[in-house]
């Protein structure tokens, strides 16, 4: 039971507004600074009273001290007020002990301080009384004589009643500060936060309507500078809804020529069964396309399963040497295009990076080279000082058309009529711009394309 009585507070406490919790907070503050202010004052006027009605007593003492007729007077009873002294109780004690008082009020017993002063072992002495009634008073006694002393009391009760006004008034003032401290507080948090819950109904309408529009933003301060932070959210997330967009619409675009294709040399397969068969060689001829339109369909939709991932798979990033990457890639494409010569030469160039996604990237840009060279034509593949150039003997790119050939689904006129699925450059782009590196296209020296990689590293010191 106590437990889900917490759980109601934590949640009662979580649900409360900011603006509650900043007017609480500003209330509990100023209610902290007037108590400890309050309190400050009380005590000094309380001292202040004090010493005032301290010094008076010590003064008054001293000089009465001076009549010696005043303790006969006070011995045969004559009170105080015919004496000029009617707000004050006159008594003497004597170094026995013995206390002589003129009046009848409540008895004050005199202790040991007021005998010290009597015998001669302290000059003064002040100090506050009770007496048995529950009445204070305030007894100042100084030496009168040999072996005696004066004793002046006077009543607190008047100082009590004007720091007891002193304390109403600052009781009242108090709260009256603490209320409009409250109203304060809850009016600037309701002010301050408008601009917040404007933002806030910005971006709620944003996740009800999808509408990515740019928030407005008024002034320089914090919240304009959160507005401006959501707009370039906005503006990310926009332009990741673009390439979405452009991805299916593109991918859906590549994938209807091979099904279609595929579709009708299946249907051409199974009417030829229908009507009693094909020859075994064009039957051949089918087959063999169908393998080669599966093969084309399976490529472009892995290209796009590692295009369309916004979350990389995990890779293992280590020290590689590119020289090698560069090697393992050659192997592979020398198979794919025995027709090829390739002039290599590399050098050893380190650097720190996913081997396979380098290598994916490579071997790329070699098939590019091999699927434009011609039969018999060389490749030159040259790695120096960490940029790895491959120049091919194809017919070229125009100028017009190089800053497009790193996009998804570009493919030339020239190049329609090829195996491909215009994605192999772009993965090249994406896998070099995780890197850190840079991949570009200009015309070879001799002519045809050349493709030149760069990333950061180091030459290994064995080199």
């Amino acid at each position: 039971m106590s437990s889900l009585a917490g759980w109601d507070d934590k949640r009662w406490h979580y649900r409360r507004s900011l603006a509650s919790r900043v007017a609480v907070l500003t209330t509990l503050a100023v209610a902290v600074s007037i108590a400890a202010m309050s309190l400050g004052a009380f005590m000094v006027m309380r001292m202040q009273l004090q010493g005032s009605l301290d010094e008076s007593l010590l003064d008054r003492a001293e000089k009465a001290a001076k009549y010696t007729a005043l303790s006969q007077m006070t011995e045969r009873k004559v009170p105080s007020w015919m004496l000029g002294a009617a707000d004050v109780r006159i008594a003497f004690i004597t170094a026995g002990g013995a206390v002589v008082t003129a009046d009848e009020g409540p008895q004050i017993v005199l202790g040991t301080p007021e005998h010290d002063v009597a015998v001669g072992r302290r000059q003064e002495s002040v100090r506050t009384i009770v007496t048995a009634g529950g009445v204070e008073y305030r007894v100042a006694t100084v030496p009168a004589g040999p072996d005696q002393a004066l004793v002046l009391a006077q009543l607190l009760s008047s100082q009590q009643r004007t720091l007891a006004k002193l304390g109403t008034v600052m009781l009242v003032a108090g709260g009256l500060g603490v209320l409009a401290a409250a109203l304060a507080g809850w009016a600037v948090a309701a002010n301050g936060l408008r601009p917040v819950r404007r933002l806030t109904r910005s971006v709620e309408r944003i996740a009800v309507t999808e509408d990515l529009a740019p928030l407005a933003v008024e002034g320089d301060d914090e919240i304009a500078r959160l507005a401006g932070a959501f707009n370039q959210m906005l503006t990310s997330l926009a332009a990741s809804r673009d390439r979405q967009r452009r991805l299916v619409a593109d991918a859906g675009h590549e994938l209807r020529t091979p099904l279609t294709s595929l579709r009708t040399n299946l249907d051409l397969l199974a009417q030829a069964d229908t009507d009693g068969g094909l020859p075994e060689e064009a039957r051949r001829e089918l087959l063999d396309d169908v393998r080669a339109q599966i093969e084309e369909l399976t490529t472009l939709v892995g290209d796009l399963v590692v295009l369309a991932r916004e979350d990389h798979p995990a890779a293992i990033i280590e020290p590689v040497d590119l020289a090698e990457v560069t090697e393992r890639a050659l192997v592979r494409v020398r198979r794919r295009a025995p027709g090829v010569d390739f002039d290599v030469r590399l050098d050893h160039w380190r650097v720190t990076g996913d081997a396979t996604g380098l290598e994916r990237a490579i071997l790329n840009l070699l098939d590019n080279a091999a699927k434009w060279s011609p039969i018999g034509g060389t490749i030159t593949v040259r790695l120096m000082s960490g940029v790895l150039t491959i120049d091919d003997q194809g017919p070229g790119i125009p100028a017009e058309d190089q800053a497009r050939v790193f996009e998804r689904f570009w493919r030339s006129d020239e190049s329609r009529s090829m195996p491909g699925s215009g994605l192999g450059l772009a993965i090249v782009r994406q896998v070099v711009d995780r890197h850190g590196g840079r991949v570009a296209v200009d015309d070879a020296p001799g002519g045809g394309t050349r493709l030149t990689l760069s990333l950061p590293g180091e030459q290994p010191a064995h080199a």
